[in-house]
């Protein structure tokens, strides 16, 4: 990065960090469906590999945010691009560590990564349609580090009342403070010891289902108040 770019980062991410906190404190959470099911995980003992879609990232942050307050041992996969910077800024002020890099996109080396944190105990969190879509399609290389990590899958979703979205490819959205919010968490999905890595297309297909069942769900209790 250039020094110019450095500066900037260093005096806006305090100032994005602040209106973050801020407006995310305003949203009413009416529900959060499958809490139960990130229990086992809070104390760190235990690694999962929770995902969700890059469309949600601020919604599902933020509870992860609040798993982290509890005791969960959480690693983001941030992009390796100068677009990551302020994700993993953030991150880490949250508690949390980051990978630089993509499971899909990085290869080895990532993956590495990624068992290195596994190893410590720290969950990671990965946005596995980004970091360029398409949208709500999960890539293999998330489905290739669960499978060699043996950890299972979280899936994680959620719905909004009144939110923007950018007109981008993901359509990310940002809700509208004091909306109301209903956040999904599946039931952890872990991919059976024998399977090849080349026959992990089934179970990235129940994965992604999984993940848009969750965000059906969510939208339907927000419409059912």
């Amino acid at each position: 990065m250039t020094p110019l770019r450095r500066l900037y980062y260093f005096l806006g991410t305090p100032v994005l960090r602040g209106i973050l906190k801020l407006v995310t404190a305003t949203y009413r959470v009416e529900k959060i469906i499958g809490a139960e099911h990130i229990e086992p995980y809070l104390d760190g003992k235990a690694v999962c590999a929770p995902v969700y879609w890059h469309q949600h990232h601020i919604l599902c942050s933020s509870l992860i945010k609040r798993w982290i307050k509890r005791g969960f041992k959480a690693c983001f996969l941030v992009s390796g691009s100068v677009d990551g910077e302020v994700p993993e800024r953030i991150a880490r002020a949250w508690g949390a560590e980051v990978i630089r890099g993509s499971a899909n996109q990085s290869g080895a080396l990532a993956l590495r990564d990624m068992q290195n944190m596994m190893k410590r105990g720290y969950s990671i969190i990965t946005t596995a349609d980004g970091p360029q879509g398409p949208k709500y399609e999960i890539k293999s290389g998330f489905l290739v580090m669960a499978r060699v990590g043996n950890v299972p899958i979280l899936p994680i979703s959620c719905a909004a009342a009144s939110a923007h979205e950018l007109n981008r490819w993901d359509d990310f959205m940002i809700p509208l403070p004091f909306s109301r919010v209903v956040l999904a968490v599946g039931e952890p999905y872990t991919i059976p010891a024998g399977t090849s890595l080349n026959d992990l297309e089934p179970h990235r297909l129940h994965v992604q289902d999984s993940v848009m069942s969750l965000m059906r769900q969510s939208g339907e209790a927000l419409q059912s108040k």
